[in-house]
């Protein structure tokens, strides 16, 4: 019996896999077409070519940027960039939820998220 099982199962996976392989390089290029993630490294990179900094020095003031809107936000306040958006933070009410699987009803607590308001500037110039 072990013998019939196993088979099996190595079958499985080896005709699933050249399905996702099928789909994932369409459904990432279509991603990359629309969107493409700029890391923090190239952020610095770009600050450094758009001013007289050095790599190191560009790196030290995009941290210390990202340092100051997280601390802002931790604090509560809200963070305006002129020409992007504005941050800010909103608290959630306690809701009701359904645990996957078990159907089982949860209570979800309150809590607090970020917000996104883009800049009408921005917004239209898209």
């Amino acid at each position: 019996m072990a013998k019939s099982t196993k088979p099996a199962a190595a079958k499985a996976p080896a005709k699933a896999a050249p399905k996702a392989a099928a789909k994932a390089p369409a459904k990432s290029a279509a991603v990359s077409d629309k969107s493409e993630k700029i890391a923090k490294t190239q952020i610095i990179d770009m600050v450094a070519d758009k001013t007289t900094l050095n790599k190191k020095q560009a790196g030290e003031a995009v941290a210390s940027m990202l340092d100051v809107v997280v601390d802002a936000l931790k604090s509560g306040k809200s963070v305006g960039l002129p020409g992007l958006g504005t941050f800010s933070v909103a608290k959630t009410a306690a809701r009701q939820g359904v645990r996957p699987g078990t159907s089982e009803k949860i209570t979800i607590p309150a809590g607090k998220k970020v917000r996104f308001k883009v800049a009408s500037t921005l917004k239209t110039g898209l």
